[in-house]
Formats: structure tokens, C-alpha cells, sequence
């Protein structure tokens, strides 16, 4: 049924509307709401990313925004709606994880290089800020403006003994009015605008709060614990011109000098005169480090091996017990089948990071579940690199097989039954039947997707983590251990406690990605010979 709107002469006016046609209304609003967020994000983030200088990020954004805008504010360009949001989020989602991956894997970023040159000097030289006998003295309150963890943070300073009252931050330090603050007991308990930390909130945002400087005619301001502070001198100033630091108290001068692939100030003798250096490019120094440091080389080619033994291992142990129990389930004369099919999925539907968990306990040496079975025997489960190696392929085995069980499942009963019928009238019996006939044509479907699950088994982190933690690690010492696969690997390399190296773990998380995709391409090209099967 459909009304037409009609003139004061009876004639209608316009296109007729059909009953029920406002139901494009709540699509219109949610087209407005939609673009307006993205909008509004668009303009929300910008001076967050000016004031970082973030440009490229900048860039991307309101290219982003602005592809959104122009495709979904017109009925053209169909096709576009609905590639444009896939693209975007396979950029923002997987190319830019990968090329930030690559980035820093040609720097020396790590510890004591996360910052700029810029950052390192600013940091010894407000680190030399020292108390000498006559410098004043302040009790010391920390006020924010924003978060009690980030800050900004501002030093509410009463001097003793004179009780003036004083702000600063890292721009300088200014005299408050009576009226701007409320003082008790010598030290400021409130301020207009700010947000007084408390004694636990300054202890656990202490590293910035020891951090922050306020600069003074006379030199600057640090805090000294957690409610004092104190005016003293820089002993330390750098000379830009000279690319220099001296020191005026000894006369030493700290210049550029190179230190494997890090730069510090060192004195004349060649010895660093301190421990923060900055992140630097440094080429391929990282992937020349991955293939000629024989300690580092010698470990990763071991471990190399062990995650392909792991992964190999892992989906042919799981494939064959799934596919097993899948043939043994496949009859339909079974009674409680269901439960059956029900039980064999429980280990699926548990958490992995529980069942790792579970499965660490299992392998106690002197309370374990499965010593306990074996009669109180003291099998050093994680111990022995072999045994090690045993442990976390049968965990990976209990927390894998339902998952092969349900493709091997779902790719039997798909398979055409009078294949099956036709063989048997041949004369083949059942085992004929299911590795002459059946098991080829399975393979043409579950063949993806056990070289996808070859790649996510090369890359495994979870259950070398929670069951081992990539140990027992050798006598004389190494960041690596026996179960370490190369992902767990890079990890210790970059979060271990000989320090992090963010740059040489990215070198190496790079040449995994290349090695696995390698990998994955020939699988992916010798089973293309099993859509030949007929």
C-alpha cells in the first residue's frame, strides 16, 4: 500500500512513499553518528599527535577520517564501503605492527636508549642538581593537574623557615598568593585547580616525581623523599657547540664516544662518565649481530631446530589422535555418541592458560600428579632438557588434539558415502577404504589448515612460557633455554635480565616472520597437488 501527497488541486505531489519507508531513519542517524565519531576522534587526537610530534600518524589519520567522510556521506562508490574498512583496519591492525617491527629493529633501542640524545643530556644534567650546606630547604607537596600515575606533576614548596610559599614545575618556579593554596602545618593541603597526591600516590609515581627538576636563578629543585626538597646546583653543563658535558666541580669534559653500537659521553681516558646513552640508527648492525655473534648464532640455530621439531611435532602428534578418534567416532551405530564427542572437546573449551597451568604442576619433580602415578618416582620433568622438550609436547598434545578432532570430524562426514560403498563392493576392506580413499580426499580439506596450524605452533609463545619458561637454561649461563623456541627467544632477549634490547629482538622477530612465511609458502604449494585427488 503506498500514500501520495497531494496539492490543494488533488494532484500528487512527488514519489509515493510506502508504509514503513522511515525505516531508512535509524540507518540515516546511526550514518550521522557514525562519521561524527569519527570526526570528532579525528579532531580530538590532533593536538595530541602535533604536540608528540607524531606527523605520520597525523598523516594517517585524517587520510583515514577523510576516506571514511567522502565514501560513506554519498550513495556512490558502493564498492568502497566495503573495502575501506577492511583496509584500514589490515593497516592499522597488520601493516603498521609490522613496518613499527621492522623500524626498530635497524635502531639500538633498549634499555638506556629509549630516549633521544636530547632526552640523555637533559637527564644527567638535571641529575646533577646537588645539596650544598647552604642551599635552601622546602617542605615538599605534589600537586596534578591530570593523573595521579602520569601527572603532569607541580611542587607545592614552603620554604623553611620562612613559610613563603612557592609553585614550580619543569618551566620554573613562581610565589603563591595566601588565597591559591591552603597551608597547614607547614606544608600546602590544597591548591585551586590541582589535585594533592597522597604519600602512597607519590611513592608509586616516584621515578617521575624523582625525575622532575624545577630550574631556579641559583640552579634548580629536586625532591628529597617524599615530602622534602631541596634548592640545589647543576655541576653539570653541556655545550652544544662542542657536543660536550663538563663537570665544574672536577674540570672534567665528557665528549661523543662510541661504545659497541651505543654512544655516551666518556672522558678523556675512554671511560663513560654515565650510564644513559639514546636510541640511534644503526643500519643493519642488528641482523650482522643475528648471523656472525657465534654465541648468540650458536643459540638461535639450536633453537631454530627444537621449533621446528616443536612444531612439526605438535601438529602431526595432534592430527594423527584427532583423526583417530574422529574414524572411531564416525559411526553412527556408536550409542552416546554425543557424549562422547562431548568429552573428547572438554580440553578445548578450557582456558589454554589454565590447562599450561595445570599441566606445570603435573611435572613437579616431588609432588607432581604424573611421578605420583608412577609410583613416587623423581623424574625431573622440567629439568632435563629432553625430558623438557617431552613435557611440552604432551601438553601441547592435550590442548591441541579436540581441535583436529573437530576439522577431521567435519571433513569425514562431508566426505560423499558412496565412495565408501563403492570400495567396499570392490573388495577393499575397511582399512583399504579409509588410507586409499578416504584419508586422500580428507586431506584436501583439513591440508590449510594444518599448515596454518604449523604456523601458529612455529610461533607458540603461550605454552613455552607457562609450562617451561623456556628452561632449564644451560650451567654457564645464556638468555635462552632448552625449550626456547625463536618468539620465546626474541622475548628473553628483549624483556631478559641481562636488559632489554628492544632493536635486536625486532632484527629477530623480523626474520622469523620472514622464515615462517617462507615456510608456509612451500606447505601451501606442494598441497595444491592435493586438489588433483578425485
Amino acid at each position: 500500500m503506498t500514500t501520495r501527497i497531494k496539492n490543494s488541486s488533488g494532484k500528487a505531489v512527488g514519489p509515493g512513499l510506502s508504509l514503513g519507508s522511515t525505516a531508512s531513519v535509524p540507518a540515516l542517524l546511526a550514518k550521522i553518528l557514525g562519521l561524527g565519531a569519527v570526526l570528532g576522534a579525528a579532531v580530538s587526537l590532533t593536538p595530541l599527535l602535533i604536540a608528540g610530534g607524531e606527523w605520520a600518524m597525523l598523516i594517517g589519520l585524517w587520510a583515514g577520517a577523510a576516506g571514511l567522510l567522502a565514501v560513506y556521506s554519498t550513495k556512490r562508490l558502493v564498492p568502497l564501503k566495503y573495502l575501506l574498512p577492511g583496509t584500514l583496519l589490515l593497516t592499522v591492525f597488520v601493516l603498521l605492527p609490522i613496518l613499527s617491527t621492522v623500524q626498530l629493529s635497524f635502531t639500538n633501542s633498549g634499555d638506556g636508549t629509549r630516549g633521544s640524545k636530547e632526552d640523555a643530556v637533559s637527564t644527567i644534567v638535571r641529575n646533577s642538581v646537588t645539596q650544598l650546606p647552604e642551599s635552601r630547604t622546602f617542605n615538599l607537596t605534589v600537586g596534578t593537574e591530570g593523573s595521579a600515575a602520569d601527572g603532569p606533576f607541580t611542587f607545592f614548596l614552603v620554604e623553611t623557615p620562612s613559610n613563603d610559599v612557592f609553585a614550580g614545575d619543569g618551566q620554573g618556579l613562581r610565589p603563591l598568593a595566601g588565597e591559591d593554596v591552603t597551608v597547614d602545618g607547614g606544608y600546602v593541603r590544597a591548591a585551586d585547580g590541582y589535585q594533592i597526591l597522597t604519600g602512597k600516590e607519590v611513592n608509586a609515581a616516584g621515578a617521575k616525581i624523582s625525575g622532575l627538576t624545577v630550574p631556579t636563578d641559583k640552579g634548580a629543585i629536586r625532591a628529597q623523599g617524599i615530602n622534602r626538597a631541596f634548592e640545589g646546583v647543576q655541576t653539570l653543563t653541556y655545550d652544544a657547540g662542542t657536543d660536550s658535558i663538563t663537570d665544574s666541580v672536577s674540570g672534567k669534559v665528557f665528549t661523543v664516544q662510541q661504545f659497541g653500537d651505543r654512544e655516551y659521553f666518556a672522558d678523556a681516558n675512554g671511560s663513560k662518565g654515565f650510564d644513559q646513552s639514546w636510541e640511534k640508527n644503526v643500519g643493519f648492525a642488528n641482523y650482522v649481530r643475528l648471523f656472525t655473534d657465534p654465541q648468540v648464532r650458536d643459540a638461535l640455530l639450536g633453537s631454530f631446530v627444537w621449533t621446528l621439531v616443536f612444531a612439526v611435532g605438535s601438529v602431526a602428534t595432534t592430527f594423527v589422535v584427532g583423526l583417530l578418534l574422529a574414524s572411531a567416532l564416525n559411526d553412527p551405530r556408536i550409542r552416546g555418541l554425543k557424549l562422547y564427542r562431548a568429552v573428547i572437546i572438554v580440553p578445548y573449551a578450557i582456558p589454554v592458560f589454565i590447562s599450561f597451568i595445570v599441566w606445570q604442576s603435573f611435572y613437579n619433580k616431588d609432588f607432581g600428579l604424573i611421578n605420583s602415578m608412577l609410583g613416587g618416582a623423581k623424574i625431573d620433568w622440567l629439568g632435563d632438557p629432553f625430558l623438557a622438550k617431552v613435557a611440552v609436547l604432551l601438553t601441547n598434545l592435550w590442548v591441541g588434539f579436540p581441535y583436529m578432532f573437530l576439522i577431521a570430524t567435519g571433513a569425514l562426514q562431508a566426505l560423499p558415502q558412496d565412495i565408501a560403498e563403492a570400495a567396499k563392493i570392490d573388495g577393499a576392506s575397511s582399512w583399504t577404504t579409509f588410507t586409499k580413499v578416504q584419508f586422500p580426499l580428507l586431506l584436501v580439506a583439513v591440508a590449510p589448515l594444518l599448515v596454518s596450524s604449523f604456523a601458529f605452533n612455529f610461533n607458540n609463545f603461550n605454552v613455552i612460557q607457562l609450562v617451561t619458561g623456556g628452561g632449564p637454561f644451560p650451567a654457564g649461563g645464556g638468555q635462552i633455554g632448552a625449550t626456547d623456541i625463536l618468539i620465546s627467544g626474541a622475548y628473553r632477549i628483549a624483556f631478559g635480565g641481562a636488559g632489554a634490547e628492544f632493536g635486536f629482538a625486532s632484527a629477530i622477530s623480523v626474520v622469523l616472520f620472514i622464515v615462517t612465511a617462507v615456510l608456509a609458502g612451500i606447505q601451501f604449494r606442494y598441497t595444491k597437488a592435493l586438489e588433483d585427488v578425485r
